[in-house]
């Protein structure tokens, strides 16, 4: 059945790209294809203060990253365990973020951007990545981001239905000075 549903996923996967102005990024450090997608977008939460003092208020202007998940979990597919599959996350992610340095600093906005936001329920490991995680706190947004991702928990996660519902999404963001230090050459 994960089978079948994710070829469906990999039919549509093009059509959703083309709709939302997502860009591919170029290869991570490990050879292979960058695993973010990613847009400019204005800032449209909560005020929120990073750790390094970066201060992301409305209309910033932030790189979204999309994590590619139906490459993702046709590449976990193999993998049996939640905490392999993280590890294999935490290191696709890792690899693909001095991609990501390359893409800010050849922007021609890359004097505007403050930094990079996600959406995700996948928060552990997130922190050493440099990343801090904030709660959803519009819950219509909270609500419609849960639905968003239940496909992805379903198609990847060898949890239990009742443990993916407590599996609530989060913003991760991290600056863009701390993106640079972390994985500028």
């Amino acid at each position: 059945m994960k089978d079948h549903l994710l070829t469906i996923w990999n039919i549509l996967d093009p059509i959703y790209y083309m709709f939302t102005r997502l860009t591919y990024l170029d290869k991570g450090m490990d050879g292979k294809n960058n695993i973010f997608r990613v847009r400019l977008t204005r800032y449209r939460g909560r005020n929120v203060t990073l750790f390094d003092g970066t201060q992301i208020k409305k209309n910033d202007l932030l790189v979204k990253i999309h994590l590619h998940n139906v490459r993702l979990i046709h590449e976990m597919k193999h993998i049996k365990g939640e905490i392999r599959k993280g590890r294999f996350i935490c290191k696709c992610v890792e690899s693909s973020l001095p991609g990501l340095v390359t893409y800010i600093n050849s922007h021609e906005k890359n004097g505007e951007i403050k930094g990079i936001v996600g959406i995700t329920s996948l928060t552990t490991g997130s922190r050493r990545l440099g990343f801090e995680s904030f709660y959803i706190i519009n819950p219509f947004y909270k609500w419609f981001k849960s639905i968003a991702h239940l496909p992805i928990c379903l198609l990847s996660s060898v949890s239990s239905f009742s443990a993916i519902k407590k599996q609530f999404p989060k913003y991760l963001f991290m600056s863009k000075e701390m993106l640079l230090q972390k994985y500028g050459s």
